[in-house]
């Protein structure tokens, strides 16, 4: 593979908080030696949930043990299985990409991956992807496309059609049930009001609004009549997306909570669209949303396109906020996600403000 690499699983690419006590396993796996394959340089990278290593041609993802409550990783068990989970719901969309769940071994406190011993980690292997095709930098550099545009929808189209729905990933689409995930992100942004990224009378506008589209109940009925609400990807947005071979990967799904994944097929769209708005690029946001409409015949999509717009765009500026706060981000760091949850929290009033009709 040509050119730059980008790390393939992580949707966080820098390492801004202070390094933690790493464990002895992945002090081996930084050692080139440690694995099957070339890999004359290893790069350690980590999310709050992950440790990452660039090694060679591939990618080797470890989860953290953590408990979040949305999120568990904190047994061995746990977090193979969802390492596993991992691998099958993101072959859906790039199965040439996840290649194996792998094991860390310990026989007599010499470590090896995928040898002999007892199992001490389990991790996910994926192919290390071209820098020049992640859509981020497609965008900073002014070569996003229409024609990428439609390869996305091409993509997207017949993985929701095939995408799993029954009684169980239905009920999903309720109202109450999108409130949990509604409600509980305004939750976590509360402690954050008065700042100055985030006033009282902003935090009231947006969601207020979003508490008025939930009581409209027949909206969400609707959807779920029409067979919208659907195990989808979850995590939609261009950190998640590359471009290489003429082919669009769409990875990195959301395998630790079944709630943020079984959705509205409109909220999954609705994130990359958001982020597109969030870019500048409004027009291409208008242009792949109305393809897809095209293509997949949800004309139905619009009544709540805005509405999961305006969500996701809250949802990312609560992380800016969180982030802003974290003792250990540098000022550099928190500056910048300052800058960014400001923009999203604005973007989320526009949404609020457009969309009343909604609301009827």
């Amino acid at each position: 593979m040509g050119g730059g690499k980008s790390l393939v699983h992580c949707t966080v690419k820098t390492n801004t908080m202070s390094a933690d006590i790493l464990p002895d396993f992945i002090h081996f796996l930084q050692e080139p030696a440690a694995y099957p394959h070339a890999a004359p340089d290893v790069h350690l990278l980590q999310t709050h949930i992950s440790y990452v290593l660039l090694a060679g041609d591939f990618v080797y993802k470890f989860k953290k043990p953590v408990n979040f409550g949305f999120l568990d990783f904190s047994t061995l068990a746990k977090r193979q299985y969802f390492c596993e989970q991992e691998l099958v719901l993101n072959r859906r969309l790039c199965p040439d990409i996840y290649l194996a769940v792998v094991r860390i071994n310990d026989e007599k406190g010499v470590y090896s991956l995928d040898g002999p011993g007892r199992v001490v980690e389990y991790g996910v292997k994926m192919v290390r992807m071209p820098e020049d095709g992640m859509m981020g930098n497609l965008i900073k550099a002014g070569k996003l496309t229409l024609a990428h545009l439609e390869l996305i929808v091409d993509t997207l189209v017949p993985f929701y059609r095939k995408a799993v729905v029954n009684d169980h990933i239905r009920q999903f689409g309720r109202a109450e049930s999108v409130a949990v995930n509604i409600l509980e992100n305004f939750e976590q942004a509360r402690p954050y009001v008065g700042s100055s990224i985030l006033s009282q009378e902003e935090f009231d506008h947006i969601s207020g609004y979003a508490r008025a589209v939930l009581a409209n109940e027949a909206l969400f009925d609707r959807r779920m009549a029409a067979d919208r609400i659907r195990d989808c990807h979850g995590d939609l947005h261009s950190a998640n997306i590359c471009f290489a071979d003429d082919r669009v990967h769409i990875f990195d799904c959301i395998e630790f909570n079944e709630r943020f994944r079984y959705c509205d097929i409109a909220s999954d769209v609705a994130f990359l669209a958001m982020d597109l708005d969030a870019r500048g690029l409004e027009a291409m946001s208008e242009y792949f949303i109305n393809r897809f409409i095209e293509k997949s015949g949800d004309t139905g999509l619009t009544r709540v396109l805005n509405f999961y717009k305006c969500y996701r765009a809250t949802v990312r500026g609560k992380i800016g906020l969180i982030t802003a706060h974290e003792p250990e981000v540098d000022e550099e760091t928190r500056a910048e996600a300052e800058t960014q949850a400001a923009r999203y929290f604005l973007l989320a009033q526009q949404y609020a403000d457009r969309c009343q009709s909604t609301i009827k």
